[in-house]
């Protein structure tokens, strides 16, 4: 009988995700995974270690494909405002719809709990910040603030999700920058404005 061809660990982590999306963190065990993956549950132990490894890698896993995502739609923007808006709206398309979304925050929970996964989350605001920033003429206050109203865009939207997330997060994004990114005519932005 022919030997089976050896799963490589980008798949099994691809799976250990599909798997704690589905079931939560509770549900990563290695008798889940390897239910979807096709090897055993001892050969999972021998290649991850024990259960919160498992974890780990799988977070460190996700991580390491939004930051290969972002940095590849980044390479693509626009070095423009509405540049960055497309941009912020590419990255909101993993969402889908809520469930998605809120089987995304159980991770996140994860994430927030392990300082080496949070150091991940760390480096990945810098570079999403550097996308934003070439898109705003260098402005990486301007990018963190995109950033940050782009996070909470996603929150309010999850309160209220009677559209699709990138339809939500496009408008939304496009109001703050027009009115708050944006100087009005005549003035230096930064400026204080007066009137509505």
């Amino acid at each position: 009988m022919p030997r089976r061809k050896q799963v490589p660990d980008s798949e099994v982590l691809d799976h250990a995700l599909a798997v704690l999306h589905d079931g939560g963190p509770r549900g990563l065990t290695f008798a889940a995974l390897a239910a979807v993956c096709g090897l055993a549950p001892a050969t999972l132990v021998q290649r991850f270690g024990g259960r919160g490894e498992l974890l780990r890698r799988a977070l460190l896993h996700a991580w390491d494909g939004l930051q290969a995502r972002t940095a590849r739609l980044g390479a693509d923007a626009e070095p423009t405002p509405g540049g960055a808006v497309a941009f912020l709206v590419a990255l909101s398309e993993q969402y889908g719809g809520i469930d998605s979304y809120a089987d995304a925050l159980l991770v996140l929970r994860e994430d927030l709990r392990d300082p080496q996964v949070r150091r991940r989350g760390v480096a990945w605001r810098e570079t999403l910040t550097a996308v934003l920033a070439g898109c705003l003429g260098g402005d990486r206050v301007a990018a963190g603030a995109l950033a940050t109203q782009w996070q909470g865009c996603l929150l309010w939207w999850s309160f209220d999700p009677h559209r699709p997330v990138t339809e939500h997060v496009r408008d939304e994004l496009t109001a703050f920058v027009d009115r708050v990114l944006s100087p009005p005519a005549g003035s230096a932005r930064g400026g204080t404005r007066t009137g509505p």
